[in-house]
């Protein structure tokens, strides 16, 4: 029987559902009454939203239903568009629930009637019905709408067409035609229907009213993302000229929009090629083409119909783009994406498309403009000759870089800031794409000088001259481990020039957080004839997060905390870079370190994001001292215990949980006086509701890390454990979303590391323990060589199960297993993939040799 507290929930619906349908009630309370509606039904957590779609299905009355559903369908009738609204949101929310099952078959044809014969108020209401329901996340709607396109097909085009006199109307039939297009797949296939959609589509980029032509043409983005193959004609016939009609429209919203439609264009024909590149090299490879995941995703594993659309308007529509690069605001935030930034971003994009074929229609561009009076064209010369970078052959590039380092590094001495800033950046993408154009003596000193001016000079650059002193870093660190690079001979005066900027507390935070990530990228990549200035930028860096420990006490008002946060999460950072670098001989500082980073973990206050990157700080360290971290974990300990109990943030238990894998595997068995707590926390978090999904996969992680540290030890855990990896491997792919996907992929490397780090653990001398789960592990490797949808990560750890596992039981007990064709085929798989690395390839063919090893008699060896 319902609780009491669920009979008031089911009474406050229908209570909430005749005060929103109440035309004698204030506009405001019927406004709220519809939003309380939409909120009982909706939710950000996906099982909490399940929670509640489940109470209306099982625990409100047929009759509770109907009525509810009635009045929401009644009230886009109101006159009181806010109510209508309001109705539209709630509707939405009931048929995500009730469609997929079937058990509002009205509900369409209503929505199609009202758009068909109501008043302009309900035809407008009822679009933007159709526009919630259609603009939904929820996988079981979504799969269920395609049965209703030719119903949402109806209402939509009818509200769309021109001879609709009321603008409101027709600009929720496009919004909501937009929403529609990916669940009138079957229509667009139809010839004569697909005509006639974009018909009425085409004419609404004319039609006057800014908003609807700006809705059309995203429209005709969306149907470029969907229905590539079937534009052909389209573009020959009307798109071409209205899409650069679109982008000399002098209304921003439309022109931006109508230049995000070439973005499209490119962005489908960049995925065009890559897709048939991979067929193509499957099928040369004689291995299946595609996943079954991508399979979904991509239509097929046939060669995908390929127009050159970009190509071929590429003469007519880059001028256009070149033009709207100079129609920049001033007064923009770094934020905002205005006609301007559109033009960029789609002209990188085309750089990308067609390469070569753009390079003399930007240079004739820059050679024109490169010394123009009015900044604005200055500006969208260096832009243009930056947005180019990527795309064209280097060797095309190279000597082209070369011409120009001289005058950008001039640049950056530009009258107007937004040059300056544009040169920056361009730099930034030459050190990205074309570094090897850069010559370390004439080029490096001007342009490293340059860059820490620009930083320096203006917070406005500060963005870009990072982003290029960060490219810059990366591309000449050298090899690993190197002696000297070509940075070595500015890496003191660089790191003096960074501190020198980040010294003020008062001075301007997003320029200090920047210099502190430039700083964070020199450490990384400085060479060995550098490490004595990193070592001594651990004391400068140290001494500036002491320094912030008394700050705490001087907090008044919620700015003051927010700069201190990011002050000492910025010197976290930093310390965090110089300990990963230095790796062992930060042994001297150690004590000082955990003083200090223990000072602070005691001086933050809760929901603070500090602690965050300290424990990375903490596992850093614990990494480069190994066993030597033990002596600090008695002070340690309370507060990481403390955060694995804190499921209110997710992101400080997160990082609890990777320092559990961090510690054990540095102090190796010494870690086991702190497993029985680990374990505590780690199951407390798995048994929760909030974090247990997300943190999953590297719990079960942690489970292997600390199987391998305490080796026979974690016999005491095996049972516990390996509830958890088969309770996890029984979770299925039921969604194809990529974010289900990568997650899914994730969990089953977590069960691969895990299931081997215990028999790693149980080989010394407790195999016998592994018995009852063998099976259970045996039919997890079978799962995975059965399923397409594999990562490298995963196969190598399938691998090192099969070794291990044969080498736990060298005597042939599980032989039928080890010589089973899908087993033998799985190896194979991973030692052929011409994806995979070197380290991968040499586990599975490890793993091969011990399974051979099966019954002659010969004991089974480790990989390390």
């Amino acid at each position: 029987m319902p609780s009491n507290s669920c009979f008031k929930r089911l009474r406050s619906t229908s209570t909430l559902a005749h005060e929103l349908a109440n035309e004698q009630a204030q506009p405001h309370i019927r406004s709220a009454a519809g939003i309380a509606l939409k909120n009982a039904f909706s939710a950000r957590d996906y099982s909490r939203l399940r929670e509640l779609q489940l109470r209306w299905r099982e625990r409100v009355g047929a009759d509770v239903k109907t009525t509810v559903k009635g009045l929401a369908l009644g009230t886009l009738a109101s006159k009181d568009s806010r109510a209508g609204q309001s109705a539209a949101q709630f509707v939405a929310s009931i048929a995500a629930i009730e469609i997929p099952r079937n058990e509002w078959p009205e509900l369409m044809p209503a929505l199609v009637a009202n758009v068909g014969e109501g008043e302009d108020h309900l035809k407008q209401a009822s679009l933007v019905t159709i526009g919630y329901i259609c603009e939904s996340d929820d996988t079981e709607l979504r799969d269920s709408l395609v049965q209703h396109s030719n119903a949402i097909l109806t209402a939509v085009v009818q509200g769309a067409r021109k001879e609709e006199t009321n603008v409101e109307v027709r600009l929720s039939a496009i919004r909501a035609l937009t929403d529609s297009l990916e669940f009138v797949r079957t229509n667009f296939e139809n010839e004569g229907e697909r005509n006639y959609i974009m018909q009425v589509i085409c004419e609404a980029t004319q039609s006057g009213d800014s908003r609807i032509e700006s809705g059309a043409y995203a429209c005709l983005n969306r149907i470029m993302g969907l229905y590539y193959d079937k534009m052909r004609f389209y573009m020959e016939k009307a798109l071409f000229g209205l899409t650069i009609l679109g982008m000399r429209n002098p209304e921003e919203d439309v022109s931006k929009l109508a230049v995000e439609f070439w973005c499209s264009v490119c962005e489908e024909e960049l995925a065009i090629e890559d897709d048939n590149t991979l067929v193509g090299l499957d099928i040369s490879l004689g291995s299946p083409p595609l996943t079954t995941f991508q399979t979904q995703q991509e239509g097929g594993t046939e060669l995908r119909p390929y127009f050159n659309f970009a190509r071929v308007a590429a003469r007519e529509v880059i001028p256009v783009l070149l033009d709207l690069l100079a129609e920049q605001d001033e007064d923009a935030a770094d934020e905002d994406y205005n006609t301007s930034r559109a033009a960029y971003q789609c002209l990188q994009l085309f750089a990308q498309t067609v390469g070569a074929d753009i390079v003399q229609a930007v240079l004739g561009f820059v050679e024109r403009n490169l010394r123009h009076d009015d900044w604005h064209w200055r500006e969208a010369a260096v832009s243009a000759f930056g947005a180019i970078m990527e795309g064209p052959p280097e060797q095309m590039l190279e000597p082209l870089v070369r011409q120009a380092l001289p005058v950008l590094i001039q640049m950056m001495e530009d009258t107007a800031v937004q040059v300056q800033d544009a040169a920056a950046y361009t730099l930034g993408r030459v050190c990205e794409n074309v570094s090897d154009a850069i010559d370390p003596q004439t080029h490096l000193p001007p342009l490293v000088r340059s860059l820490f001016t620009g930083l320096s000079n203006n917070p406005k650059m500060a963005s870009s001259c990072c982003w290029a002193l960060m490219n810059l870093a990366d591309r000449f660190a050298g090899e690993p481990g190197a002696s000297a690079n070509p940075l070595s001979a500015h890496f003191p005066d660089s790191v003096t020039h960074i501190l020198r900027v980040t010294e003020s507390p008062d001075g301007d935070a997003q320029l200090r957080m920047a210099a502190y990530e430039v700083l964070n990228t020199f450490v990384t990549n400085a060479a060995n004839d550098s490490l004595p200035v990193v070592a001594k930028l651990s004391d400068i860096i140290l001494q500036r997060l002491e320094n912030t420990i008394p700050m705490q006490q001087q907090i008044v008002s919620v700015d003051d905390r927010n700069t201190l946060e990011e002050i000492q999460t910025s010197l976290a950072s930093a310390l965090l870079a110089i300990i990963q670098r230095l790796e062992r001989e930060i042994k001297p500082q150690a004590d000082r370190i955990m003083h200090v980073l223990l000072q602070v973990l005691n001086s933050v206050g809760a929901k603070s994001s500090v602690p965050d990157t300290v424990f990375a700080t903490v596992g850093a360290l614990a990494n480069a001292l190994e066993e030597d971290f033990a002596k600090y974990m008695d002070s340690f300990a309370p507060f990481q215990y403390k955060a694995l109990g804190n499921q209110e943030e997710p992101a400080l238990c997160a990082m609890a949980v990777g320092l559990v894998s961090d510690i054990t595997r540095s102090l190796g068995e010494a870690s086991q006086q702190y497993c029985d707590a680990y374990m505590n926390y780690l199951l407390q978090i798995l048994s929760g509701t909030s974090n247990s999904h997300q943190l999953r996969p590297a719990i079960l992680q942690s489970f292997g890390d600390m199987a391998q540290a305490i080796g026979p030890h974690f016999e005491k855990y095996l049972s516990v454990v390996a509830q958890v990896l088969n309770q996890s491997a029984t979770m299925t792919l039921t969604d194809g979303a990529m974010e289900i996907f990568d997650y899914f992929i994730s969990l089953r490397e977590g069960i691969a590391d895990a299931w081997d780090g215990a028999i790693v653990a149980m080989k010394q001398g407790k195999a016998d323990s592994l018995r009852p789960y063998v099976d259970s592990i045996i039919k997890f490797l079978h799962s995975i060589s059965q399923d397409p949808n594999r990562s490298e990560a995963l196969m190598r750890g399938a691998a090192g199960i099969i070794g291990d596992l044969a080498g736990a039981f060298p005597a042939g007990e599980y032989g039928e297993a080890f010589h089973s064709d899908w087993m033998i085929q799985l190896v194979r798989d991973v030692r052929a993939s011409a994806d995979y690395s070197a380290r991968t390839k040499e586990t599975a063919k490890w793993a091969r040799e011990q399974m051979k090893r099966q019954g002659a008699g010969g004991q089974g060896s480790q990989m390390s």
